[in-house]
């Protein structure tokens, strides 16, 4: 895969992003934050994080995704520019399998993604807490 350059957009990042994680490289995606990122969940269902404050947390919030969702194809993405050159609005529908159980993982997200100086700053991630209440995609170590 071809390294960004400093002066990559923020889609060509985002983008970037999302072949890391279909590649299971989460190091490498966390290597796309900013030290002070924050990463919000503002639909977690109760006992699921809500705010991770920090590239650390990012990192420790993902670091067990591939042993839970294999992420498999972003069949659908859809990529808005905003008048803030520094910041996109991103729908988007993933696929895959629950380690677990085997059963098919289909999640549809919206999020809000910020950039400066080609590093991600926040991520707001509106995705469905119903889809948590499927056996084995709980990797957070929530205390549901």
């Amino acid at each position: 895969m071809p390294a960004l350059t400093p002066d990559a957009s923020p889609e060509a990042i985002y983008r970037q992003g999302l072949r890391l994680l279909l590649d299971k490289d989460v190091p490498a995606w966390v290597d796309l934050w900013a030290e002070d990122g924050v990463m919000e969940f503002p639909f977690a269902p109760e006992g699921w994080p809500r705010r991770l404050e920090g590239k650390e947390a990012v990192a420790a919030y993902m670091r067990d995704y591939p042993d839970h969702i294999d992420l498999q194809d972003i069949p659908d993405l859809r990529v808005h520019r905003t008048t803030d050159p520094g910041t996109l609005v991103v729908e988007m529908r993933a696929v895959g399998r629950v380690v677990g159980t085997g059963r098919p993982y289909d999640m549809t997200y919206i999020a809000v993604v910020t950039f400066r100086d080609g590093l991600i700053t926040g991520y707001r991630d509106y995705w469905n807490p119903l889809a948590v209440q499927e056996p084995g995609v709980d990797f957070t170590g929530s205390t549901r």
